[in-house]
């Protein structure tokens, strides 16, 4: 007989098929405008750029996941932000292009990432780059997935210096007595993709600076944990989802055996 948790790994497995379909959806539909020069516009007092692409992937995004999930909660970059999401205690998390400068500048590193979180955690995420053909998928208690096949964050030797993917202005700050050399990885426009990027262990870590925001993020710390690694806050801590302020402050994300030595050494750099 199923357990009631039996019954939620059915139930996030069935969503987890259903964010597959709907980003692989979103990523086509986002394709037709790459390369297209789509109208862009400009949002946060023209700090960051929106264009024609999300707004249309984010469409469709909202319209197959509502659609088959009515009383599921929503929190979008693209779409205005409604309280009652807090009264939900299962919600679809979304940017629909993560990435969007470089989406606009042609380059081809770029996600559609979705998420489903309950009681405050991912237990469903999918990041989808259609570019670079590439499809990293997790549910809660599963394995992480690239293209299908299981991938690891990296558990580093000592022999080399940790590829670290972060600001130099931050790397410059963190405490090399606590971590040893460090390689600074060439910036990685996608935030999602740079988790994924942990997750499959071509860089052992990054350093996130304070407010990145959910949709950012959901997806892709599932994928992380499911690979071995972690995102946490300077204290260590797991981010909690589905907050009023969907913002967070100075992040680490590493394999498990290298997030400690991280976060110590990045202790300076709270509110950063």
């Amino acid at each position: 007989m199923d357990t009631p948790a039996g019954n939620a790994r059915h139930r996030w497995a069935d969503d987890l098929d259903l964010l597959q379909r709907a980003a692989s959806a979103a990523g086509e539909r986002a394709m037709a405008f790459f390369r297209n020069g789509p109208d862009v516009w400009w949002k946060n007092e023209g700090r960051s750029p929106v264009s024609a692409a999300d707004i249309a992937a984010n469409d469709l995004l909202k319209s197959m996941l509502l659609t088959a999930r009515p009383n599921y909660g929503w929190l979008s970059e693209e779409t205005d932000d409604d309280p009652a999401r807090l009264s939900c205690e299962t919600l679809f998390v979304i940017d629909p292009i993560d990435g969007t400068r470089a989406f606009i500048a042609g380059k081809d590193l770029w996600c559609v990432s979705a998420a489903v979180v309950h009681r405050g955690r991912p237990v469903a995420g999918v990041l989808f780059a259609p570019a670079l053909e590439e499809v990293f998928a997790s549910v809660e208690g599963g394995p992480a997935l690239k293209n299908g096949q299981p991938v690891r964050a990296s558990e580093p030797d000592g022999a080399h210096p940790l590829r670290l993917a972060a600001a130099e202005d931050m790397v410059t700050r963190l405490d090399r007595a606590a971590l040893g050399p460090v390689e600074r990885i060439p910036h990685v426009p996608s935030l999602a993709y740079r988790l994924a990027m942990v997750a499959d262990g071509r860089i052992d870590g990054t350093l996130v600076k304070r407010n990145a925001q959910d949709w950012d993020l959901a997806a892709a710390d599932l994928i992380l944990a499911n690979a071995g690694g972690g995102l946490a806050d300077l204290d260590g801590k797991p981010l909690t989802y589905n907050r009023p302020d969907v913002r967070h402050d100075v992040l680490c994300a590493a394999g498990s055996s290298v997030l400690g030595r991280l976060i110590s050494a990045a202790g300076g750099l709270h509110g950063h």
